[in-house]
């Protein structure tokens, strides 16, 4: 054999393809999936020689075996992998032990057992080679099973599957080859061969069987394949006929069929048995469907005289078969076809004429009986729906073809009938040889058709409607076919069953009982046995012969139970007999008469549990009163089986409420069990002394376990609150008392004859607790303590039994211990995985119980806030608590250990599973019982494992394969069962992981409990010893599919069940714990998000679910991309990117892993054009429907509807998920209740109209709570869609997407967000989420167009290119789309207004021109820039301007209105966008609208309210700085509107000045020093300095644009801005005199100054047209202070202290003290220039000649000295030689900003070629963080380091051009002073004055202030030796060396500027003064 025939496929043969072919099978038979059929016919041509050779195993061979000797040494090669693997020695042993035991090929076991190795994880605690065995018989009933569902998918003459005709043609032509090579035959030896024991036995002897759970699959596995493979023939059978040697080799293979222990057929052969009968049935002959005749010709029966011939030959002369009763059974199946096709004409006549005689030999083979016992008998029987009707046809058949054959049977059994009479007569024994075919008939037809397990109610067909029955008033569906003929069969059998009970001979009594027992079974049989026996008692006398008695009828019976009730009265003995029941009397009943009885009984019951017309007509009837006389007969001395059957009867009377409500009361008055003692009565009586005494001893317990039924019963139908009232206490508290105390404790430690019935007596009375409690719902009356009269005195009154039974539960009691010690001894028994007696009962009650304590759980929060509240003396303790105690038993606390091991046996005990999952969930809630219960789970690594593989086998439980095993009836109710718990468990883990570690969820999932979380290392399972976990679990449930196109199956089959998988992966991602791990494996392992992703958006039928589902999986997206980015897996973001945002269709080339036909994942509805495709993350957001459909109003008639609809609001709570919901269930009973309480005629009369009204309101309440949870997901599902769009657009690295990419893709997700929003039926709700998305999309466009003008416009650039890669009329779209947007969002959403005026102000920046470097160079000509093209920039403002102006006044009011008014950060936008688009509003539509339309009063009026709110801010700890942002944002749209002068002269109008004079939040100035300590730690919070500087700054602005905007001489602006100095002087002049000069302190200067230098002067008091002298001299004071000031602070900048203030600004700033230096410099030079240009005013508003002028400086040419730049006694201005200091300094100023601008400026033209150093240090400021530069890109480097030279550049011109005015204004105020100080100063006689110089200047400095035109006063006060001394310090300063400094000003600075300086002018003019006095 060749070496590449030896390798080892890992799938194993015998397991993995046979898996695939039945998976195969069953996707195309079962589940019909569209695709298979195709897939199908390939497996079936590569399987065929499987099902050739049915179940035969490869080979051995030496040369096999040699091999697998020398793998561990060689190594073999294995499928899929390359090159050899070395196999351990060990494996190869085991393998070959393998190969001996199941005699197969050596590398066929080595292949198993690897397989057995990789599927280990899914069968935690068996070994390798356990599950290889598990695996082998697996593979042969794939095999099986596939076989069967081929065959039972042929077409026949029994049943159809409807499957598609290419199918059905497929199938019937490979079966027909395989039954042409002898399928039958091998089928029959292999049923023989595969033998259960022998199997066990081979495995046994090589340790093949494990535990007992294994035991148990394997026993299974080998039980299900025998039955598939007899299956297969008796489907084959049901649909076609077998061949004659076929048909020959079933029956001989019947011949030797034997017994099972209990006298019944294994349900194999039984289905043999059945593929012969269906053989040999000729039945569908009579049903006439179309392909009758061709049904005809293929019937061999009919055709073929040879296979009759032998049939017949061997049926009827064959040897006696093992069972003879078998052979019966053949032989009249045989019989009947043969009589029904002698009526047929092509009949075979020759051997149709033995078929009397074959019925004869069937019946003396007691044929009837052995149908009984042998066949109904078996478990299997029941289970198949085609063997029921297949022995109906038989029974019938028989009835209506042999109607002589059953005359005599009844003849027959009327002769023994009157010799067993004659004997009884003559007392002697009967004869023994009486035969009793009609008894057994009869018996057979009862059991047959007492169970009706598919509801085909087949028993119709004994009940022909007759005459009578129309005379009767029972309605029914059968009256309908009373008009025409039934058929003849139906005729016949109807007939069978009244001439049998006519003169019935009392041995036939009971069998027919039994039989219309049986037949009354089911809603309509019911009626028409009602009728029958009504109709028999009208019809006959009191005739009483013999032995044949009165026809079975309802007076026969009633009168006998009336008759036996008063005979037995007189016996009833007195309390003193203390032998009750010893002995009974002489006149009891005997045996035969209590069997007949019995019989009587149960036929009762059957009919009125069938039929409530018959249990009402009976309770009714005037005579008969059952229920009087059964209650009479239960106080009799009847045996307990009797008085059992009695109580079961009265059950079935209380299923309807009206007869149960007076039941009950009859119950208490008969004193069954005694609820009221009889004062002198020593002993009790009554059912309690029935159980203690007689049933006890005798070990049987009938009479109790039909008192528990009734009971049950009652309680259901109805509870009386007042029963046994006037007698006792009223209540139900006595029978609750015996049910618990007598009944349920001592359970337990009874004896019991038959085992099981220990079980069934717990489970009758704990299904009675469990429905007392469910019924329960705590009251705050049961917990206050009632008193009622009772015979004259107070005794307390019984709570309800649901309040007691919650009290034993919350407490220690016998009652909860007792309930768990059964739940234990449920497990102990499950894990035995044994049948044993009451098996099905112990279930029971193991059930009954999970539910209490889950009941109990579910109400004790309600019940123990009612019992704290009422404040009684009760004490109970929270039910979980108490599940943690200790287990006398084991002494463990294992109780929730116990429940949780309910779902390890979830296959078999789905319910109980599902409680012990609802029980878990509540007890989970509470975060102290989880870090106890990872103990408890965890401590014993067997429990941990077993109770791990509980939970994961409950999630791994296949629904859809489970929809194919089971049958239809109990499927659907399988199905959700299973649903649930998975539901229940995923809930579970989700409330877990919501508690802090360790928690369930972690070790459920997988995750370290016993070290920190995040350092688990996840796996698949069985790496590293890893086991299968829950998260193992949910990840297989949603990856089944996904790898197909049709995508995931679980989103499709169970979308509530995939909503909560999706769920729980996004929060182990989104955990800060758990994210680690879960996204590393999900990646890694998995490729889960990806694979999930291709198939968004889901299409399924409930549009909730799927967009529930996609939330939560955009959310984990959203993450996975955050994550990776943050990593640098780029390409896992480039994967998913792409994904997401990709326009073009898939390519050819696929993922791994990915099937060849789903090559294009999304674009494969395009495959004609390489066209684009939509976009996913589109796609998504067209699946999210923005309408939503309202339900109409309530339209009502009777309510009232502002009622109703309170009602409704009371009844709403929040839901699991969080969402408002109406309780409809409690909305029902209020609205019952209310129609209820209504009274009198007319309210009965309108009833029906009101329910149907209160149905009305209830449908309209589920329309509007699937309107809200709808709403709800639509919201999620936007919301994780803007989430995942945002994450994609910021988080994710810029160059992921190209930037012209990135701009297409946020155009085409802003237009379809607005087509969306703005469609006329978008709900309101979603609106919110979609504005945010607006303004985050908004902003990255901005941002992306910002970047790629910055990237693509060069220094030389004029932007012409501008916004290439998106089109204008993209953006306009846009812009016209917002505007709609914020318009038709009307009054009430002014916060979603705000995320929209958010994205217009982002819209808008975009047609702002970035910064260009100012390059002083010359620029064009005005001609050039007036006819210059247009740029990019303000082309689109232009047409963005027309656009807004295009909405008018309507979008001017919406805004207008929501920056007066509503929520702060709506006003502070809605300001920002009116300061944007007046920027850009060169025509002032929106300012003339602002003005007319009174906003603009408003505003500037609410400044003055804002007053106290902005005072507050002022205080250490501020409240919000709310009103802080909303005064800056008013002051800036105030500060926009006076740039026009029209703005300006309108402000003034309004009153600003006036209404900013009155805010005395300007005179707060806080003391810098006191408030250092109160600063925010974080930085965030500004100190109440700069608070105070970020609202006085913007009003000095404010003022400073006023002053320039109105008219040159500032005639408006100027007086009332002085006022508002003069109001506010304190504080202005101590910010003047601030001895701190701090960047803040400079700003405040800068702009002062400049405000003081436009109005504190002279001139401006003339303005102001004040009159009063007083009021003039007040401001003149004012002014002057505000000037000496100003003069002093001159002298402080110019003086030697600013470069001190320069190095201290460095050294306090952290970040980048160039900057900081810069900011400084700029803020000082701003100073000088101001106050400079004030001296040079002041100068020339005293007078334009020099004579005549004031003196601000003294005539002292000497430089500043010290820090006071001015001598004591000087004029304010200090010496003159300061002003020639300031010129000096600001020339060398000059020279180093105009070198340094020119060194960045060629830095920026070589921007490219500079060293990354330098580009480093140039971004460092921009960049925060430590680091921060390097993690840039170097693009963005580039950028930024392109900003900053920018930025510098610009920096250095200001600074030139304030250099430059300073050193013009210096030189003026120098050469004004020198030319009167030189010219026209007179000096004085030193003589004259002590101190001339002090007094001499201040008086000439103050007259000239006084009256500026008194030339000659104080001149003369100036000595010649200061003038002279002057003369020589200006000479000596104004050297040659400044001279040419100064002309080089001019000369560099000047033309460049384009206009004249006049520094030329007055150098040449100072000059010539120092010159001309010289001389």
């Amino acid at each position: 054999m060749a070496c590449c025939m030896l390798c080892v496929p890992l799938g194993a043969s015998l397991w993995g393809p046979l898996k695939e072919l039945w998976e195969t099978v069953e996707g195309a038979v079962m589940r019909r999936q569209s695709e298979s059929v195709h897939l199908l016919d390939l497996q079936l041509k590569k399987h065929k020689p499987h099902f050739l050779s049915l179940y035969k195993n490869p080979p051995k061979s030496a040369e096999q075996r040699d091999k697998v000797r020398k793998a561990s040494t060689e190594g073999i090669a294995i499928q899929g992998q390359q090159g050899s693997r070395l196999v351990p020695e060990q494996l190869l042993s085991e393998a070959l032990i393998l190969s001996d035991m199941f005699d197969m090929g050596e590398l066929a076991a080595l292949e198993l057992l690897l397989a057995g190795e990789h599927q280990q994880p899914h069968f935690p605690g068996l070994t390798r080679g356990l599950v290889a065995v598990l695996l082998y018989w697996d593979g042969k009933l794939c095999v099986a099973n596939s076989l069967r569902s081929l065959i039972q998918s042929r077409p026949g003459k029994t049943f159809t599957l409807e499957l598609s005709g290419e199918l059905v043609a497929l199938t019937t032509r490979f079966t027909d080859e395989l039954m042409g090579q002898g399928l039958t035959k091998r089928i029959l030896s292999l049923v023989s061969e595969v033998n259960v024991t022998r199997e066990f036995e081979r495995l046994q002897k090589q340790r093949g069987l494990g535990n007992e759970k294994h035991r148990k699959q394997v026993l299974d596995l080998i039980k299900e394949s025998r039955q598939a493979l007899a299956d297969s023939l008796f489907s084959w059978t049901c649909q076609s006929p077998l061949t004659k040697d076929d048909t020959l080799a079933l029956i001989g293979h019947l011949e030797t069929v034997t017994f099972e222990a209990d006298g019944s057929l294994d349900s194999v052969n039984l289905s043999l048995v059945m593929a012969l009968l269906y053989c040999l049935d000729v039945s569908f002959l009579e049903q006439g469907t179309e392909d009758r005749e061709d049904l005809l010709q293929a019937l061999p029966l009919l055709t073929e005289r040879d296979y009759v011939l032998a049939v017949h030959n061997r049926l009827l002369e064959g040897p006696t078969w093992k069972i003879p009763g078998l052979q019966a059974v053949c032989r009249l199946a045989w019989a009947l076809a043969l009589r029904a096709l002698s009526q047929l004409p092509q009949a075979l006549v020759e051997f149709t004429e033995s078929d009397e005689a074959l019925a004869d030999l069937a019946l003396l083979g007691d044929v009837f009986l052995f149908m009984k016992d042998g066949m109904l008998g078996c478990e299997g029987f029941s289970q198949e729906e085609f063997y029921i009707r297949r022995l109906h046809t038989l029974i019938t058949d028989f009835l209506a073809l042999m109607p002589i054959k059953v005359k005599q049977l009844r003849n027959r059994a009327d002769e023994d009938a009157r010799l067993v009479y004659m004997s009884l007569q003559m007392g002697s024994e009967p004869p023994s040889s009486l035969r009793k075919d009609l008894d057994h008939l009869m018996f057979l037809i009862g059991e047959f058709y007492s169970k009706d397990p598919f509801g085909l109610e087949l028993g119709l067909e004994f009940w022909a409607p007759t005459e009578s029955l129309h005379h009767t008033n029972l309605q029914g569906s059968y009256l309908g076919m009373a008009l025409q003929r039934p058929p003849h069969k139906q005729v016949v059998l109807s007939k069978f069953v009244r001439q049998m009970g006519d003169l019935l001979p009392s041995t036939l009594v009971i069998p027919y009982l039994r039989m219309l027992k049986g037949l009354a079974n089911g809603p309509q049989c019911s009626h028409y046995c009602f009728s029958l026996l009504k109709t028999n008692g009208a019809t006959h006398g009191d005739t009483m012969q013999g032995m044949t008695g009165r026809p079975v009828s309802w007076e026969l019976l009633f009168h006998s139970l009336m008759l036996y009730y008063e005979n037995l009265r007189r016996d009833l003995p007195s309390p003193e007999a203390a032998n009750l029941y010893r002995h009974p009397p002489t006149r009891g009943i005997t045996q035969r008469e209590v069997d007949g009885l019995t019989s009587y009984l149960e036929l009762l019951t059957t009919i009125i549990t069938w039929s409530e017309n018959a249990r009402l007509a009976l309770c009714e009837h005037p005579q008969w009163t059952p229920v009087v006389v059964v209650l009479g007969l239960l106080q009799c001395s009847v045996p307990p089986v009797l008085k059992g059957e009695l109580l079961r009867c009265l059950a079935a009377f209380g299923k309807s409420p009206e007869i149960a409500a007076s039941l009950w009361q009859s119950l208490e008055y008969s004193q069954i069990l005694q609820t009221v003692r009889i004062p002198g009565q020593r002993q009790a009586v009554g059912i309690e002394v029935e159980l203690n005494e007689i049933e006890s001893s005798c070990e049987e317990y009938p009479l109790t376990r039909a008192f528990c039924q009734l009971i049950s019963t009652l309680v259901e139908s109805s509870l009386p609150v007042n029963l046994g009232a006037g007698l006792r206490a009223p209540g139900f508290d006595p029978y609750l008392t015996f049910l618990r105390d007598a009944v349920f404790l001592p359970f337990p430690t009874r004896a019991y004859c038959h085992a099981a019935e220990k079980w069934e007596v717990a489970d009758g009375v704990l299904e009675v607790f469990h429905k007392l409690l469910r019924d329960y719902e705590p009251q705050p009356a049961d917990f206050l303590q009632e008193m009622v009269e009772l015979h004259g005195e107070q005794v307390p009154a019984h709570k309800p039994p649901g309040h007691s039974i919650m009290f034993h539960l919350l407490n220690d009691s016998p009652t909860l211990a007792l309930c768990l010690s059964l739940l234990e001894e449920g497990v102990r028994q499950l894990d035995t995985y044994a049948p044993f007696p009451g098996k099905k009962h112990l279930e029971s009650a193991v059930l009954h119980c999970l539910c209490l304590l889950e009941l109990a759980l579910q109400k004790e929060v309600v019940f123990m806030d009612l019992l704290r509240e009422s404040q009684a003396s009760l004490l109970v303790s929270p039910l979980e608590q108490l599940l943690q105690g200790v287990s006398p038993q084991t002494r463990r606390a294992d109780h929730i250990v116990n429940i949780a091991s309910y779902l390890y046996h979830s296959s078999s005990n789905p319910e109980a599973a599902f409680q012990s999952a609802k029980i878990l969930r509540h007890v989970a809630r509470y975060p102290n019982i989880q870090i106890r219960l990872v103990g408890d789970f965890t401590h014993d690594p067997a429990v941990s494992d077993k109770l791990m593989a509980g939970f994961v086998e409950c999630l791994d439980i296949d629904e859809a394969e489970e929809s194919v095993e089971k049958e239809e009836g109990e499927l659907p109710f399988l199905f959700m069962i299973r649903h649930e718990i998975k539901i229940h468990i995923l809930n579970l883990l989700m409330t877990s992981l919501e508690l802090k570690p360790p928690n369930l969820a972690l070790y459920l999932l997988g995750y370290e409990v016993k070290k920190a979380v995040s350092s688990t290392n996840l796996q698949d399972p069985g790496v590293l010893g890893c086991p299968r976990s829950c998260l193992h679990a949910i990840l297989s449930l949603l990856q089944r599919g996904s790898e197909k196109r049709s995508g995931p199956v679980l989103s499709q089959q169970a979308p509530h069940l995939a909503e909560l998988c999706y769920q729980v992966i996004y929060q182990l991602c989104a955990c800060s714990d758990t994210s680690g791990p879960t996204m590393r494996y999900l990646r890694t392992s998995q490729d889960f998000l990806f694979s999930h992703l291709q198939h968004m958006p889901f299409s399924l039928p409930s549009e909730i679910a799927a967009l529930s589902q996609m939330s939560w999986l955009m959310k984990t997206a959203a993450i996975e991309l955050r994550m990776t980015s943050l990593n640098r897996q780029r390409s896992h973001t480039q994967r998913l990117v792409s994904l997401l945002l990709d326009d073009q269709p898939p390519t050819q080339h696929t993922e791994l892993g990915m099937e060849e036909e789903t090559r294009s994942v999304c674009g494969f509805l395009h495959f004609d054009t390489a066209s684009k495709v939509r976009r996913k993350l589109l796609c998504v957001l067209d699946a999210i429907e923005f309408s939503q459909d309202i339900p109409d109003l309530l339209q009502l008639d009777f309510f009232e509807r502002a009622q109703i609809e309170l009602v409704i609001t009371n009844c709403e709570h929040v839901n699991e998920q969080g969402h408002t919901v109406c309780n409809v269930k409690l909305l029902h009973r209020v609205l019952v209740a209310e129609v209820n309480a209504l009274q009198g005629m007319a309210a009965i009369g309108q009833r029906p109209l009101l329910m149907e009204e209160v149905n009305s309101i209830l449908q309209q309440v589920v329309e509007r709570n699937h309107v809200r949870r709808s709403l709800n997901a639509k919201r999620h599902a936007l919301q994780s869609w803007r989430g995942l769009v945002e994450t994609l657009l910021t988080a994710c690295p810029a160059d992921l997407i190209p930037p012209d990419d990135r701009q297409l893709i946020i155009r085409d997700l802003l237009l379809d967000l607005h087509d969306k929003v703005l469609s006329e039926d978008a709900a309101g709700e979603l609106m919110p989420i979609v504005a945010g998305a607006v303004f985050t999309l908004a902003a990255q466009l901005s941002q992306s167009i910002l970047s790629e003008q910055q990237q693509g416009v060069g220094l030389d650039g004029d932007g012409s290119s501008g916004f290439a890669s998106i089109a204008n009329s993209a953006l306009h779209l846009i812009l016209r789309k917002m505007l709609d947007f914020i318009l038709c969002t009307g009054g009430g959403f002014q916060r979603l207004r705000a995320h929209l005026y958010g994205a217009l102000l982002y819209y808008l920046q975009m047609a702002q021109k970035p910064e260009e470097p100012d390059t002083l160079q010359t620029g064009k000509s005005m001609w050039e820039r007036l006819t210059a093209p247009e740029d990019s920039f303000s082309k689109l403002q232009r047409e963005n301007l027309s656009i807004i102006e295009s909405y008018g006044t309507a979008l001017m009011e919406v805004v207008c209105r929501d920056a007066c008014d509503g929520h702060e950060i709506g006003r502070m936008l809605a300001l920002a966008v009116l300061d944007r688009i007046l920027s850009i509003d060169r025509q002032s539509q929106w300012l003339l609208y602002l003005c007319n339309s009174g906003y603009l009063r408003v505003l500037v009026e609410s400044l003055r309210q804002d007053d106290g709110a902005l005072q507050g801010l002022l205080t250490p700890q501020p409240p919000l700085l709310k009103p802080l942002y909303i005064y800056e944002s008013k002051m800036a749209l105030l500060t926009r509107v006076a740039k026009t002068s029209e703005g300006a002269v309108e402000l003034l109008r309004c009153g600003l000045v006036a209404q900013l004079m009155e805010c005395q939040v300007y005179d707060m100035l806080p003391d810098s020093d006191a408030h250092r300590v109160m600063r925010d730690p974080s930085g965030f919070i500004p100190s109440p300095l700069d608070r105070y500087r970020q609202i006085l700054l913007p009003a000095l602005r404010l003022f400073q644009i006023i002053l320039t905007s109105t008219t040159m001489n500032h005639q408006q602006g100027a007086p009332q801005v002085l006022q508002w100095l003069i109001v506010h002087a304190d504080t202005i002049q101590s910010l003047l005199r601030c001895q701190e000069l701090s960047m803040g302190a400079l700003q405040e200067l800068s702009l002062l100054t400049g405000i003081i230098s436009k109005t504190a002067l002279p001139g401006v008091l003339k303005l102001s047209g004040e009159v009063h002298s007083a009021v003039v001299m007040e401001f003149q004071g004012h002014i002057n202070r505000f000037q000496r000031m100003c003069l002093s602070l001159l002298g402080r900048l110019a003086g030697g202290e600013r470069e001190r203030l320069l190095k201290q600004a460095e050294a306090a700033a952290p970040g980048d003290p160039a900057e900081r230096r810069e900011e400084m410099e700029v803020a000082m030079q701003q100073v000088c220039a101001n106050i400079m240009e004030y001296c040079q005013t002041l100068l020339l508003q005293s007078s334009a000649q020099a004579q005549f002028t004031i003196c601000l400086f003294s005539p002292s040419g000497s430089e500043p000295a010290g820090r006071d730049g001015a001598r004591a006694g000087q004029p304010q201005g200090g010496p003159l030689g300061l002003v020639l200091y300031l010129l000096k300094s600001s020339a060398a100023d000059f020279s180093r900003f105009h070198q340094s601008h020119r060194q960045s400026l060629s830095k920026l033209q070589g921007l490219a070629q500079l060293p990354p150093e330098e580009l480093k240090e140039l971004c460092q400021g921009l960049v925060s963080g430590p680091g921060g530069v390097d993690k840039i890109s170097s693009v963005q480097r580039s950028l930024l380091a392109k900003r900053r030279l920018v930025q510098l550049i610009n920096n250095r011109a200001k600074l030139l051009a304030l250099c430059s005015y300073v050193i013009e204004t210096c030189l003026f105020v120098l050469w004004r002073h020198l030319e009167y100080y030189l010219m026209y100063c007179t000096p004085s006689d030193p003589k004259n004055a002590l101190l001339p110089g002090a007094s001499s200047f201040r008086s000439r400095f103050a007259d000239g202030k006084k009256s500026l035109d008194g030339r000659g006063l104080g001149l003369s006060r100036v000595s010649q030796q200061d003038l002279d001394q002057l003369q020589a310090d200006m000479a000596a300063g104004f050297g040659e060396a400044l001279q040419r400094k100064l002309l080089e000003v001019e000369g560099l600075y000047g033309e460049v500027r384009s206009r004249y300086t006049f520094i030329q002018a007055l150098v040449r003019r100072i000059r010539g003064l120092l010159r001309r006095t010289k001389s």
